[in-house]
């Protein structure tokens, strides 16, 4: 803790997920290592070389979103503000006109309103530009889930949108951390949110060769580290965290769940999609989040990795953790939960931070799914297949995305 810098907490959760619509069901999804990949429901994929992936399942907001509004947003901005509402119910904080100018909204997101995009785009062609939703251009922002959230809350303090590809959740909680760390803010609802599984979305990643292509055998498609890996699982939702200075906390007397510790944050500089070989640039966030959190490398219990189950990603990943830890890197559990959630892109970080919380909270490390055969560029402690019991004091969190953006970030327990 640098002297003169506000100290951070989490005290609220929100979930909205594959493997479960709120973080009580996310939690009991993760330690049951269950698979949340089924064939794909929200549109005709059956031209597509990739049929499956990892939606949101019976996704009800009666009585969380109001009907007539909601119909006006795009499905990302949905998962976004549900999640949000998830985390500020959770924390106990009560937004009045008194605070809410110190109470503000980040959340990240790689691609905003795609569906509404193509739909639309859909529209112009068929029918003309007089036939084209009024509602398309804040549908489609990838900045409107921050809004709607800011309105759905009443939040009036700071308020912004990150858009770093699959780091943008992470992102997004990093930048919240910092406001709170300098006193910009009392309270940051922060996370990601992303609704990618529509006819281009899943075409377009199909066609840069970045899916996984098991149609016959899509409950074993994303496997993280295994040998046998050959693209990620697009998946969907929104994870959201409610941070705040630990004397805001206090002084409310709130449930805290973890303290944030740490945020780093790089550039590859390298290619527009590949990772840097070597995973240098990855690495180079792992030790600025842990100078950032002045842990010392055996204060580390858990990695919850980036972990997206294509070849160079995960190759490199390894390579990022062992070229910090060394030798240390052996005997720290370093799991993807994306093995069961699939791939949110810039929802990830929202979901696995949370995630992160939890282990920390209940001394469990969440399973990779779908490990058996091992990869020699890939020898690390994966934690496969099982949830394990096992001590969690601090947890890094990695996220990397297309254009070369890292981010890691460090939770502690509340000492």
């Amino acid at each position: 803790m640098v002297e003169g810098l506000h100290r951070v907490v989490v005290t609220g959760l929100g979930a909205i997920t594959p493997i479960g619509n709120t973080v009580e069901e996310y939690w009991d999804g993760l330690t049951a290592g269950q698979n949340g990949v089924a064939g794909i429901t929200l549109f005709d994929a059956s031209s597509h070389a990739c049929k499956f992936a990892a939606e949101v399942k019976e996704l009800d907001p009666t009585g969380i979103l109001e009907p007539k509004e909601s119909k006006r947003w795009d499905r990302f901005s949905k998962f976004g503000v549900i999640a949000a509402k998830e985390a500020l119910s959770n924390s106990g904080l009560i937004i009045e006109e008194s605070n809410a100018t110190r109470i503000g909204v980040i959340i990240g997101s790689g691609v905003g309103g795609l569906l509404t995009m193509e739909t639309q785009s859909h529209v112009l062609a068929d029918k003309g530009p007089s036939r084209v939703s009024p509602f398309t251009v804040p549908m489609m922002i990838p900045n409107m889930a921050t809004g709607l959230a800011a309105i759905a809350l009443g939040t009036k303090g700071p308020s912004s949108a990150v858009a770093t590809a699959c780091a943008a959740g992470s992102n997004a909680i990093g930048d919240a951390f910092r406001l709170l760390q300098h006193g910009k803010a009392d309270a940051m609802v922060c996370g990601g949110a992303e609704a990618s599984i529509t006819p281009l979305g899943v075409a377009g990643f199909s066609s840069a060769k970045a899916l996984s292509f098991r149609n016959a055998d899509h409950l074993t498609a994303s496997r993280p580290f295994d040998a046998q890996r050959d693209g990620f699982v697009i998946g969907e939702g929104s994870g959201m965290l409610v941070l705040e200075t630990l004397e805001h906390a206090q002084k409310r007397d709130a449930t805290i769940h973890a303290e944030v510790v740490g945020y780093g944050t790089t550039c590859d500089a390298h290619h527009i999609t590949a990772p840097s070989p070597g995973g240098i640039g990855g690495a180079n966030a792992i030790r600025l989040a842990l100078e950032d959190s002045q842990l010392s490398l055996d204060r580390i219990d858990y990695i919850n990795a980036h972990g997206t189950s294509t070849p160079a990603n995960d190759k490199n990943e390894t390579s990022a953790i062992k070229s910090v830890f060394g030798q240390k890197a052996y005997e720290i559990p370093v799991s993807s939960t994306k093995s069961m959630t699939g791939h949110l892109l810039g929802g990830s970080g929202g979901i696995e931070a949370v995630a992160c919380v939890l282990s920390i909270q209940n001394g469990v490390v969440p399973p990779t799914i779908n490990y058996s055969n091992p990869d020699p560029d890939c020898d690390l402690d994966y934690v496969p297949n099982i949830a394990r019991d096992h001590l969690v004091k601090a947890v890094l969190s990695n996220s990397f995305g297309f254009g070369g953006h890292n981010v890691c970030l460090a939770f502690r327990q509340m000492i």
